[in-house]
C-alpha cells in the first residue's frame, strides 16, 4: 500500500501533470497554438471534426460522473485520492474538447443541440451500463467499466486521432498528447488496484464479466457507425491537399479505407482489453 500511495498521491499527480506535461498550455495545447485555416474553410470537415469532437464530450462527461461517483464507493483512502484526481482530469478533459468546439465555430449557446444532434447513441448505451454501477457504489465493477474498459477505449481512439492529427493539426495532436498521458496513469491505477479485490473476491468475476462483455457490445456498434457515417478518411486527413505519411496499426491513413479503419481500431482496442483484463485476474468476454 506505500507504493500505491506514493504512485498515485496528490503530490504525485501535482508533479507530473500539472507541474508536467501541462505546464505552459492552454486547453491543453500551446497559447498560439490554432485550428488550422484549411480545417475551418472546409465545411464537410469541420463538420467530421464537430462530430468526432461531439464524441470525445460525451465519453469524458460519462468518465466525469464515473469517477466523481466512485470516491464514495472506495473502500480506501488511498482510493478516494486518486479518484480525486481522476475528477479533475476528466472534468478537464470535458472543458478542453468543448472549448475545440467552440474553436471549430460552435457558440457556448448552441453547445447541447450540437452534441444532441451529433451523439452516436450507441455510445450512450455504452455509459449507461457503467454508469448503473456507478449508481449502486459497486467499486470494482465501477473500476474495470471505468479504468479498464472506458479508460482502455479512450486510449487507443485517442491514440488513432493523435497519429492523424501530427501532421496536419499541430493543435489538436497537442491536447490530446496531453489526454493520452492522463489515461495511461488511469489504466495503470485499474490495474493495480482492482487486481487484488479480484483475488480477494473472487465471487465477483462473473458480473463484472458481464458488465465488460455488454459495454464491448456498444463499443463495437459505436466505432461501426461512426466510421460508416465518416466521409472516407483519405478524403478528410488533409482537405488542403497536403499528403500525409501518417499510418496508424501498419495503415497509411491518407489511402485507409474505412472498413481498415475499423477494424484496425476495434482489434487494437480488444487486443488491449484481453491483456489488462488477464492482468487482473478476468477474462475478456466477447460480445454476441
Amino acid at each position: 500500500m506505500a507504493d500505491f500511495l506514493a504512485n498515485y498521491s496528490i503530490q504525485k499527480w501535482l508533479e507530473s501533470c500539472p507541474q508536467g506535461y501541462l505546464e505552459d498550455t492552454v486547453f491543453g495545447h500551446g497559447p498560439d497554438e490554432r485550428e488550422p485555416d484549411d480545417l475551418l474553410k472546409n465545411e464537410s470537415y469541420r463538420e467530421q471534426q464537430i462530430r468526432t469532437t461531439v464524441q470525445l464530450i460525451a465519453g469524458e462527461r460519462c468518465a466525469l460522473a464515473a469517477s466523481s461517483g466512485l470516491v464514495n464507493a472506495a473502500p480506501d483512502q488511498a482510493s478516494k485520492t486518486f479518484l480525486a484526481t481522476q475528477t479533475l482530469d476528466e472534468g478537464r478533459h470535458v472543458e478542453i474538447f468543448t472549448q475545440r468546439l467552440y474553436d471549430l465555430g460552435i457558440k457556448p449557446d448552441d453547445l447541447e443541440s450540437t452534441i444532441k444532434t451529433y451523439i452516436n447513441p450507441h455510445l450512450g448505451k455504452f455509459a449507461e451500463v457503467l454508469l448503473e454501477k456507478v449508481d449502486k457504489k459497486d467499486f470494482v465493477a465501477g473500476v474495470v467499466g471505468q479504468n479498464i474498459v472506458l479508460e482502455g477505449m479512450a486510449f487507443s481512439v485517442f491514440e488513432m486521432l493523435h497519429t492523424g492529427a501530427l501532421e496536419t493539426n499541430p493543435k489538436f495532436a497537442h491536447t490530446l498528447s496531453g489526454t493520452i498521458a492522463d489515461e495511461r496513469r488511469h489504466v495503470g491505477f485499474g490495474e493495480n488496484r482492482i487486481g487484488e479485490l479480484i483475488r480477494r473476491y473472487p465471487e465477483r468475476k462473473a458480473d463484472v464479466q458481464r458488465m465488460q462483455r455488454d459495454m464491448t457490445k456498444h463499443m463495437l456498434a459505436t466505432f461501426h457507425e461512426a466510421f460508416s457515417r465518416s466521409p472516407a478518411v483519405a478524403d478528410t486527413v488533409a482537405p488542403s491537399g497536403r499528403k500525409s505519411n501518417a499510418t496508424y496499426q501498419g495503415l497509411k491513413l491518407a489511402e485507409a479505407s474505412n472498413e481498415e479503419m475499423e477494424s484496425a481500431l476495434s482489434a487494437t482496442v480488444l487486443g488491449e482489453f484481453k491483456t489488462r483484463l488477464g492482468r487482473i485476474g478476468l477474462e475478456y468476454q466477447s460480445p454476441v
